[in-house]
C-alpha cells in the first residue's frame, strides 16, 4: 500500500479550515416535524403514533409518514426511547450482533421521566428525584426520513460532555463547533478532528454534584453529531444520520462511575483476558524472516528484559495472504521451532490475521467458495477489492455458512499439531479496509500492479546472520558468501524497478515474484543496490529482471544471463561487491500477468437491488442512493465519500441486509467469529484477541489497540485519554496504543518516557511500522533501563491490574479511571485528561514533553502516598510541581484508603510472577480507613473450577482484616503488611516489626494463608 503520511497534515488543515459540512438550514428549517396519537401510558411503558404534521419537505430524502414511539422505563437507571417506521422495514441494529438486555418494565422506581409534547412532538428526559431535564428535544422538527434522521437536544451552559469516539479528540468535548463522524475508517496516524476504527456513540453529562447521565445511540449508520450554539448562543447537541431509527437508551447515576456501570449493564460487560496477556508484548511489521523473529526473543533474553509475548505482522504471510506461510522466510517448521521455544520458556506468541481473503487458488480462497462465504454482488459475481494480498474478497458475516468457514481456517492453519500453535490473536484491516477505490474497481488487478500489492518480499536467507542464544542449530550462522550487488542502470523508477533473479535460493529460484527488490542510491544515473545471501564457493547465475508495475506488470529478463563465483564465507558486515551494468532492453520479455487497461470512472457501479423487503423485515428501505448518500457526513475526507478506502456502501449480504447500513459492524463481527473459531482450536480456555476496528458492546469479547500512531509527543499524550474514553467510557478496558510510537523513528528519550506509561496501558506492546527503525526495548540503554524499572513495578501490580479487570468483568467498574469519576465535585478535574487512575487506586501522572523532567500534576483534596518513597503526600485540589524525575521512572500517588496487593517481586514471565508471595501496602485514608480487593483464579479458563474473592479493610483503630472466598489455591502466601503513614511509638518492639521513621511506613513480616480469613491489629504495642 502506498505511503499515506501526508495526509494527516492536510486532513487535519481541510477541517481547520473549512467550514463544517452537512445540515442546510434552510431546509431543515422548512420540515414539518410530527404529531403525536393515540398514546398509551401504563406497566412501565409508553407507545405512541407519529404522523407527519404537514407536507414533506424530503430534505436529504424521503420523509416517511406513519411512526412509532416506544418508550420502556427497563430499570430504575436505565430508559429506553426508540422512534421507529411503522413497518418496521426501516434498518434496525440485528440483535445477534449487538445484544441488548431483554426488555422489562418497571411501573415505578425509575430515577428519570419521559414527557411528550403531542402538536409538534417532542420529548424530555428528566431526573424524577430532581426534575432536573436531561434531554430536551423541543424547538426544533425531528426529521425522519429514508436517508436522513436529524434530532437536536438542549444543553446546560458549557456543559461537561465526554464519548463520542473513536477519536483523538479532548476528553471533555469541545461545546462550539465541534463535529464528529461515526463511520469506521482505517485512517492513518490518528488524526485529530477525523473518525477512526471504531464507532462508540455515547456521551456522557456530567453535573458535578446534581449527577451524572449518559446517553447511548444504537444506531450503526454514517452518524455525524454536532455540538454547538445556536444563534441565540444555546448550547445543543445534534444527530444527522444517514438511515437507521431512532433507538436512545438514557442511564443516569449519581457519579459518572456508575453511570459507567450501568453502560455495561446494557451492553455486556468486558471480556476479562487471560493473566498472561497482561504481560510485556512485542512486534514489528518488517522483520525480515523468522531468524530475525527469534533473534528479538533472544535479545530481550539477553537484556534481561521481561518478553511474555512475540508477535509477527503479516511478514510471515507467503504474498501477504493471510492464513500461509512463506515457505522461504516463515517455513512451517522454523515457525513451529521458534513457538515451541517460546512455549518451553513460558511465553506466549501471536500473530495477525486480516479479514480479507487473497483472490488466488489457495486453501482459504476455495474453500470460502465452496461454501459460499464471500460478499458478492448482484450479479452473483465476487465482489473484489485489493488489500495487502492484491486482489481480494471478503468474508460476508451474515452468510449462514462463514462461521462454520472461519472456525475451520483457524482449526487447519493453527493447529496445535501441525500448524502455527499461535496463543492470541490480532486482528487488522476489519473496518474493512480496501484499498480499491473508484478507480480501482473497474479492474482490481491493474490497480494492484500499480500500487505494487503484494509489496515485493525481503532477500530470503539460507541462515541467520548472527548468533540466536538458545535457538536450535537451524537458527545459527553457517558458512554463507554475503554478496552485494551493485547495478548501474537509467531506467523511468516511477514506472518500473529492478529484482534480482537468480538460481539461488535468496534470489527466487528463478522465480520472480520471489526475487528480491534493489534498490537505487541517488546518483545519475542511479545505482541500484542490494545485499543478499549467497552459497559460499559456488558458482550463480542471476540476472536482472525489469519489473513494469506503472503499467501492465510485466517482468522484462534480459537477454542472457549472469554469473558471479561466490568466495568463502564472510559476514554480512563485510560482502563481496559485485559491480554491474544493465541496459534496458525489450529481448527476452516474460509477462506474467496481463489485465485489461486502467479507465478511469466517475463513480461506482451500480447493481440492480434484491426485492422489496416486506413489513417487519428491517432489512432497510429500497431505492436509496447507498452510493453517495445528499447528506454529507465528511467521512475521511472532508467530501464524505463513504465507500472510500472500504467495501463499497451498495453490496448487499446474503441475508439481505446491506453495507450501507451495516459498514459499523463489519469489525465487531469479524471478532466475534474470530473468538467462536479461537474457542474452538482452544478449547475452555480464554482468547487473547486484539482488534482495530469496534462497534458498541465489542469488549465483550475482544481488545483494542489504537492503530496506526506516530513516534511523536502528541501522540504520547493522545493514548492517555485514548485509554481513559475506551476503559472508563466505552467499557473497553483491554487497550493500549503502539509504544513508543508506529509510524516514524523514535527516540531514545521518548521511548524511555513512553515504556514508563505503557507498563500502565492494560494492554502492553511495543510495535513499530516496516519504515520505521527498530525500536525494542534493548536497543538504547536508557530504554533498556526504563523497561525494566517499568515491567517489575508493572508485574508486581499485576495481581492488582487482574483484579481490578476482573471487577470491570463483573460490575462494570472501570479498571482506568479519569480523575472527575473518583473525584465527581471537583471541578477542576473535569478537564484533566493526561492523569489518569490505575484501578482505583494509583495515580499515574506522566512526563508529557521532550527534554524534561519535571510535571505538573493535579494532586486532588485527598492523602495520598509517594509509591516509590512511601511518604505522605496532603493534596489541596490544586497542582504541584514534580522535579527531577528521571527517564526511567513515572510518577505515582497511592490513594488515601487503598489496600493495595503486590507481589513481593517481579519475574520474567507471568507464569513464573504467578509463585511470587505477596506484600499488601495499606494506605489510610483521611478518616483513617482503608480497603482494597484480590482476585485469584487459574488465569486461563473460560469456566473456573474455583476461584478466590478476597476483601481487605483497614479501621481506623489499626485492625485489618481478610474475608471473602478462598477456593482457589494460588500456592502463595502473604510475607508482609505495610502500613503506610504509620507513627513509631505505636510500632512496640519486634523482631517482626520494622519502622522507617523517613516513609512513616511500619512493616509487619507474617506468613499468613490465602486460603482462609486473617485479622490482625497493626498499630497495637
Amino acid at each position: 500500500m502506498p505511503d499515506r503520511t501526508w495526509l494527516r497534515g492536510a486532513v487535519s488543515l481541510l477541517l481547520t479550515t473549512s467550514t463544517l459540512l452537512g445540515v442546510n438550514a434552510d431546509i431543515v428549517g422548512s420540515c414539518p416535524g410530527y404529531v403525536a396519537s393515540n398514546v398509551q401510558n401504563g406497566d412501565g411503558k409508553i407507545t405512541a403514533d407519529l404522523r407527519l404534521a404537514g407536507d414533506a419537505c424530503n430534505a436529504y430524502g424521503t420523509d416517511l409518514t406513519d411512526l412509532r414511539l416506544l418508550v420502556e422505563y427497563q430499570t430504575e437507571q436505565r430508559l429506553h426511547v426508540k422512534i421507529y417506521d411503522a413497518e418496521e422495514k426501516v434498518y434496525q441494529v440485528p440483535a445477534q450482533v449487538v445484544s441488548r438486555p431483554p426488555s422489562t418494565f418497571i411501573s415505578e422506581g425509575c430515577d428519570m421521566t419521559f414527557k411528550l409534547q403531542a402538536d409538534p412532538f417532542s420529548f424530555t428526559v428528566s431526573r424524577s428525584s430532581t426534575g432536573e431535564i436531561l434531554f430536551d428535544t423541543s424547538g426544533s422538527s425531528l426529521i425522519f426520513e429514508s436517508q436522513y434522521l436529524r434530532l437536536r437536544t438542549h444543553l446546560p451552559a458549557d456543559p461537561n460532555l465526554y464519548g463520542l469516539g473513536e477519536s483523538a479528540d479532548s476528553l471533555r468535548l469541545p461545546t462550539s463547533n465541534y463535529a464528529h463522524t461515526f463511520w469506521n475508517a482505517g485512517e492513518p496516524l490518528i488524526p485529530k478532528g477525523q473518525n477512526l476504527y471504531g464507532s462508540h456513540n455515547i456521551y456522557y453529562d456530567h453535573r458535578g454534584s446534581n449527577g451524572t447521565h449518559s446517553v447511548f445511540f444504537m444506531n450503526s449508520n454514517g452518524i455525524e453529531v454536532k455540538i454547538d450554539k445556536d444563534t441565540d448562543g444555546g448550547q445543543y447537541l445534534e444527530y444527522n444520520a444517514l438511515g437507521g431509527v431512532f433507538d436512545f437508551y438514557f442511564m443516569i447515576g449519581s457519579t459518572p462511575k456508575k453511570t459507567s456501570m450501568q453502560y455495561a449493564e446494557l451492553i455486556g460487560h468486558a471480556a476479562l483476558m487471560p493473566y498472561w496477556g497482561f504481560g510485556f508484548h512485542q512486534c514489528k511489521y518488517g522483520w525480515q524472516d523468522i531468524y530475525e523473529v527469534a533473534g528479538v526473543v533472544a535479545n530481550y533474553s539477553a537484556a534481561n528484559i521481561p518478553l511474555e509475548t512475540m508477535w509477527t505482522d503479516i511478514d510471515y504471510m507467503k504474498y501477504r495472504r493471510t492464513m500461509s506461510l512463506d515457505p522461504l522466510r516463515f517455513p512451517l517448521s522454523k515457525v513451529r521451532q521458534v513457538v515451541d521455544y517460546l512455549h518451553e520458556h513460558q511465553q506466549h506468541y501471536i500473530v495477525m490475521v486480516d479479514p480479507a481473503v487473497a483472490r488466488y487458488p489457495y486453501t482459504p480462497f476455495q474453500q470460502g467458495i465452496s461454501s459460499d462465504s464471500f460478499l458478492r454482488k448482484q450479479d452473483g459475481s465476487l465482489y473484489t477489492g485489493v488489500v495487502w494480498a492484491g486482489p481480494s474478497v471478503f468474508p460476508d458475516w451474515f452468510a449462514p455458512n462463514t462461521q462454520d468457514y472461519w472456525t475451520e481456517q483457524f482449526a487447519r492453519f493453527f493447529s496445535e499439531s501441525d500448524g502455527v500453535d499461535i496463543d492470541g490473536l490480532w486482528i487488522d484491516m476489519n473496518e474493512a479496509s480496501n484499498f480499491c477505490d473508484e478507480v480501482c474497481r473497474p479492474n482490481p488487478t491493474l490497480f494492484s500492479i500499480h500500487e505494487t500489492a503484494p509489496p515485493r518480499p525481503p532477500p530470503a536467507r539460507m541462515h541467520s546472520p548472527y548468533d540466536v542464544p538458545g535457538f536450535p542449530e537451524e537458527f545459527q550462522p553457517h558458512c554463507v558468501a554475503y554478496v552485494t550487488f551493485n547495478v548501474q542502470a537509467n531506467i523511468n523508477s516511477t514506472e518500473e524497478f529492478l529484482l534480482l533473479m537468480g538460481d539461488a535460493f535468496a534470489i527466487g529460484q528463478n522465480e520472480p515474484h520471489d526475487s528480491p527488490q534493489l534498490w537505487p542510491y541517488d546518483t545519475s544515473p542511479p545505482v541500484w543496490n542490494i545485499t543478499v545471501q549467497l552459497p559460499a564457493r559456488s558458482t550463480v547465475t542471476y540476472q536482472y529482471v525489469r519489473y513494469l508495475y506503472g503499467t501492465d506488470g510485466s517482468y522484462v529478463r534480459e537477454s542472457q544471463n549472469r554469473t558471479v563465483e561466490t568466495q568463502g564465507c564472510n559476514s554480512l558486515w563485510s560482502p563481496y561487491e559485485v559491480f554491474d551494468l544493465f541496459e534496458p532492453t525489450e529481448e527476452g520479455a516474460l509477462v506474467r500477468r496481463r489485465s485489461p487497461s486502467l479507465h478511469s470512472a466517475n463513480q461506482l457501479e451500480r447493481r440492480q437491488e434484491p426485492p422489496n423487503v416486506t413489513p417487519g423485515s428491517m432489512l432497510g428501505l429500497r431505492g436509496r442512493e447507498l452510493l453517495y448518500p445528499p447528506y454529507n457526513i465528511s467521512n475521511y475526507w472532508p467530501w464524505g465519500n463513504l465507500s472510500v478506502q472500504t467495501i463499497a456502501t451498495n453490496v448487499y449480504h446474503m441475508n439481505g441486509l446491506v453495507e450501507y447500513d451495516v459498514h459499523n459492524l463489519y469489525g465487531s463481527m469479524m471478532s466475534t467469529a474470530s473468538r467462536i473459531a479461537m474457542e474452538h482450536r482452544r478449547p475452555g480456555k480464554r482468547p487473547l484477541i486484539i482488534t482495530r476496528s469496534t462497534f458498541a458492546g465489542a469488549g465483550r469479547e475482544v481488545g483494542h489497540w489504537f492503530g496506526d500512531n506516530a513516534s511523536e509527543w502528541e501522540d504520547y499524550r493522545i493514548s492517555i485519554r485514548q485509554m481513559i474514553e475506551f476503559a472508563a467510557l466505552f467499557q473497553f478496558p483491554m487497550v493500549g496504543t503502539d509504544v513508543c510510537g508506529f509510524n516514524y523513528n523514535a527516540t531514545e528519550h521518548l521511548c524511555s518516557r513512553w515504556t514508563t506509561l505503557g507498563a500502565f496501558y492494560p494492554f502492553f506492546r511495543n510495535h513499530a511500522d516496516i519504515g520505521a527503525a527498530p525500536q525494542e526495548l534493548y536497543r538504547w540503554p536508557l530504554v533498556g533501563e526504563a523497561a525494566r524499572n517499568a515491567i517489575s513495578i508493572r508485574y508486581r501490580l499485576l495481581d492488582y491490574l487482574y483484579t481490578a479487570m476482573y471487577q470491570q468483568n463483573q460490575t462494570g467498574a472501570p479498571a482506568i479511571n479519569p480523575l472527575f469519576f473518583l473525584y465527581p465535585e471537583d471541578a477542576n478535574t473535569f478537564d484533566i485528561q493526561q492523569q489518569f487512575f490505575f484501578g482505583d487506586s494509583i495515580l499515574v501522572s506522566p512526563v508529557l514533553s521532550d527534554n524534561t523532567t519535571s510535571v505538573s500534576a493535579y494532586i486532588p483534596d485527598d492523602i495520598f502516598y509517594d509509591f516509590a518513597t512511601l511518604q505522605p503526600l496532603r493534596g489541596h485540589g490544586e497542582r504541584m510541581a514534580f522535579d527531577d524525575i528521571a527517564y526511567t521512572e513515572i510518577p505515582m500517588h497511592i490513594r488515601g484508603g487503598s489496600i493495595i496487593p503486590m507481589r513481593k517481586k517481579s519475574a520474567n514471565t507471568t507464569t513464573e510472577l504467578r509463585k511470587q508471595s505477596f506484600t499488601i501496602v495499606v494506605a489510610p485514608g483521611l478518616d483513617g480507613t482503608a480497603s482494597g480487593s484480590l482476585y485469584f483464579d487459574d488465569g486461563q479458563s473460560l469456566v473456573q473450577p474455583a476461584i478466590s474473592d478476597i476483601s481487605f479493610a483497614y479501621s481506623a483503630d489499626g485492625n485489618f482484616t481478610m474475608d471473602g472466598s478462598f477456593d482457589y489455591d494460588s500456592g502463595v502466601s502473604i510475607e508482609s503488611i505495610t502500613l503506610l503513614g504509620a507513627e513509631e511509638e505505636a510500632s512496640g518492639k519486634s523482631a517482626d516489626l520494622s519502622f522507617d521513621s523517613k516513609t512513616g511506613s511500619l512493616t509487619h513480616k507474617v506468613q499468613v494463608s490465602l486460603q482462609k480469613s486473617f485479622a490482625t491489629n497493626l498499630v497495637r504495642k
